[in-house]
């Protein structure tokens, strides 16, 4: 059922959204959850709060997966899982910047079937599922059709495009970036620019959502070694994200992996 899914989504990304707001910009509480972790925020807890609530009264057969949740392997045997990260740029969001998300997805059997992102600051809202193409605020997306990595802008980080990185060579190509790594695959499926790429272990919170709406939208989206993303894994993460038009994918492998 992941339009029934998708509809839930929306619904709870949007009070998601209405919370945030009521935050943001008005110096909220924060606290460093130490490592590699960076801050949370009191709104990233209500925001978590809420969405716990509304989306296990609606699935109480779901297992559940978010950043702000302690892990519980009791996920791991659920057939169907919601992955959610209750503010993905959590950064920008306490530096009062626009570019922060509630990323929200399902995924069944280790595949996501249905996605939102929602950056309420810019009432920005991209949405797909098995069989519901890809939109941006109801209008429907495509990526870039680009044939070459060579030339292309490609929203990354600086350290992912570190020569060690790249035995074959690094890509010649214009960087850009924005804070949360969701919208950076929603930018992408929507042809904004013409990727998005990073080297580091990803999150599946992170991600979850956005690939699915990328590789809606036309990008082949793997990991850095080119295999497929699995979701509700032990871990809960993924080595690296790469979601480029097909032939720039593939020239990436290679120059990766040469």
């Amino acid at each position: 059922m992941p339009g029934r899914d998708l509809d839930l989504l929306t619904d709870a990304a949007r009070e998601a959204g209405r919370i945030a707001l009521r935050f943001w910009r008005k110096d909220p509480k924060v606290w460093d959850k130490g490592g590699e972790h960076g801050p949370v925020t009191e709104a990233d807890l209500a925001v978590n709060d809420m969405l716990k609530a509304r989306l296990l009264e609606a699935r109480p057969g779901y297992g559940w997966l978010s950043e702000e949740t302690p892990d519980d392997p009791a996920r791991l045997p659920c057939e169907t899982v919601f992955i959610i990260d209750p503010i993905d740029g959590t950064r920008a969001f306490v530096a009062g910047e626009e570019h922060f998300a509630h990323s929200l997805a399902v995924a069944q059997h280790g595949v996501v079937t249905a996605a939102v992102v929602y950056l309420p600051a810019l009432d920005r809202f991209y949405a797909a599922a098995e069989g519901i193409a890809p939109t941006v605020n109801g209008t429907p997306i495509r990526a870039s059709q680009r044939d070459s990595l060579t030339g292309a802008d490609i929203l990354t980080t600086k350290p992912s495009l570190a020569p060690e990185k790249w035995p074959g060579g690094v890509p010649d190509v214009k960087r850009s970036f924005r804070a949360s790594l969701a919208y950076r695959m929603c930018l992408a499926a929507e042809g904004r620019f013409d990727g998005m790429l990073t080297l580091r272990p990803a999150w599946e919170w992170d991600i979850a959502a956005g690939s699915l709406i990328a590789e809606k939208a036309g990008l082949t989206v793997t990991d850095r070694m080119g295999a497929a993303l699995i979701f509700n894994t032990p871990q809960a993460r993924s080595d690296g994200v790469l979601a480029l038009p097909p032939e720039p994918h593939a020239q990436a492998l290679r120059l990766l992996h040469p």
